[in-house]
């Protein structure tokens, strides 16, 4: 007789994010887990409010394989939110706050969503207008009262607390779906899995560098990245301190009155903080580790951080695809007189095998350039309804992340750039990432993004767009003969557009597809992407 038809599936069913969780408020029932605005709420608490919401859900018809959708700003209810949804096994999605309605429709209808939660102290309008026009929509649920849906709130305030109990679900079933940035066309549903949610969770708590009392800000949307340091705070005895946003000075405030021990933030957040006037006066000494990632930071930028923060910076390097953490560079990893070092995303997780791929799938030899592919139980299970799209993604067994990385002799990948933001000029193909490392080292420049722009003679020419540094001066000529002398004359920028501002995704992410479209419209012969 075999195991299974004696114990069912269940003897070796690994432990998943709603066992996390469930775990992580059982461990922290009597000390408060959440700060955000006046409201303090204690594991227990948190606990109590998440049973009573899942059970409002589940009166509603909602249950395990149901997809909802939450559009909301940063509130308590949006933890307890998905916390219930993740109890259930509902396949969750995300709105970005500061998507448009077509953004919010396009997601809604391309994943089949069922059930919109929405914040109607933010988005009443926007949910009448989605519950208007999402063909899939059935359920609309508002965090408290609202003329649009039926106030789940008050609907769970019925419901007496019950114990967790996690849902009845496989390694392989969805339980998310993430949508891509959408550099290249319309955004692609990253469908990813049960498996691949308690393997991120797992190597963040093994491989991240954690502060033996986590106190963690967050202030990026904790229906995005925001959330997914959650469960690894809470596991490690710590507690969210939550700001509604991302604003530089109530940062350095939060990080000061709370003595915040570890935070979250994009590169771009991080400059901010560095040019902020209240830097010099805030005592910021409590923070022990600044995780970011997102997108890659200027070494001379990163070395400066260092310098003003001390050694607390720990990266992540990760996509939507293989969430998070395909490579880490470690607090002590971080050399400050070291440029190259800096310039690293870190070496790669040992709980996935990554390689450097050339176009044939062969493994390229050390200090040359290839894709970095990955396989393991992070890696996504699909392109939601994109069968095209997944196998070119998944090409030969691996997933090709699209970025284009040298190894160095100790395991170190830099990353050149994506394939995507290669720049052939002449003939030649240029690497904006090398550029704009070149240009953000000069003392006056805040930030920079180098991108292609139509030549009648070079078919592309090379184009850097600086923001400079409040006082800053620095001649255009002085920037393209820095490059040039340090990457040669291919490299070097045919221009220069001194500007205010870069674009940035919600997220505040880089977004070069919009800066580029500045240039390209009306041009032939290249995609915006």
């Amino acid at each position: 007789m075999s195991v299974d038809s004696v114990t069912g599936n269940d003897l070796y069913r690994p432990a998943y994010a709603p066992d996390l969780l469930i775990a992580a408020l059982e461990r922290n029932l009597d000390r408060p887990a959440l700060y955000l605005g006046d409201v303090v709420l204690t594991g227990g608490q948190m606990r109590d409010q998440i049973s009573c919401f899942a059970q409002a859900l589940a009166s509603l018809g909602i249950t395990t394989g149901s997809s909802t959708a939450m559009l909301s700003k940063n509130r308590p209810e949006v933890l307890i939110s998905m916390g219930a949804t993740m109890i259930t096994g509902c396949r969750a999605s995300a709105l970005n706050p500061m998507g448009s309605l077509d953004d919010h429709l396009y997601i809604l209808d391309d994943a089949g969503i069922e059930t919109l939660i929405f914040d109607p102290t933010a988005f009443e309008g926007r949910a009448a207008e989605l519950k208007e026009a999402a063909r899939s929509v059935k359920n609309v649920l508002s965090l408290g009262p609202s003329e649009v849906g039926v106030d789940v709130l008050a609907l769970a305030a019925t419901f007496t607390p019950a114990p967790l109990r996690s849902p009845d679900v496989s390694a392989d079933d969805a339980s998310s779906m993430v949508y891509t940035g959408g550099t290249t066309g319309k955004p692609k549903g990253v469908v990813l899995t049960y498996r691949s949610g308690a393997t991120l969770n797992q190597i963040q708590m093994a491989e991240w560098q954690w502060p033996d009392e986590p106190r963690f800000l967050i202030c990026t949307p904790l229906s995005h990245a925001g959330a997914a340091f959650f469960i690894p705070t809470l596991l490690r005895g710590g507690s969210l301190y939550v700001l509604p946003s991302f604003e530089p000075g109530a940062v350095l405030e939060a990080i000061e009155k709370h003595r915040i021990t570890a935070t979250m933030l994009v590169p771009t957040m991080i400059y901010l903080l560095m040019d902020h006037p209240d830097l010099a006066s805030r005592d910021v000494s409590s923070l022990e580790t600044l995780f970011y990632g997102a997108s890659a930071m200027s070494p001379a930028r990163l070395r400066e951080g260092i310098e003003k923060f001390g050694p607390v910076f720990f990266q992540f390097y990760g996509q939507s695809e293989c969430g998070m953490t395909i490579a880490v560079l470690r607090r002590e990893e971080h050399l400050a007189d070291d440029p190259a070092r800096l310039a690293t995303c870190g070496r790669p997780v040992p709980w996935l095998d990554v390689r450097l791929l050339d176009d044939d799938l062969n493994e390229v030899p050390q200090g040359e350039l290839g894709e970095i592919c990955v396989r393991g139980p992070l890696v996504m299970r699909e392109y939601w309804n994109k069968p095209d799209e997944t196998e070119a993604a998944l090409r030969g067994g691996w997933l090709h992340t699209g970025d284009v990385a040298r190894r160095d002799r100790d395991g170190f990948l830099t990353i050149v750039d994506r394939k995507k933001d290669m720049i052939v000029t002449g003939g030649f193909n240029v690497f904006p990432r090398e550029i704009e490392d070149v240009i953000s080292a000069h003392p006056a420049v805040a930030s920079v993004a180098v991108v292609g722009v139509p030549d009648e003679k070079w078919g592309e020419a090379v184009k850097a767009c600086v923001v400079l540094r409040e006082g800053g001066q620095v001649a255009a000529e002085e920037l393209v003969e820095k490059v040039r002398a340090a990457k040669g004359s291919v490299h070097a920028p045919k221009s220069v557009d001194f500007v205010e501002t870069l674009p940035l995704t919600p997220l505040g992410k880089l977004d070069k597809k919009t800066l580029r479209a500045r240039y390209w419209a009306g041009a032939q012969g290249r995609l915006v992407g």
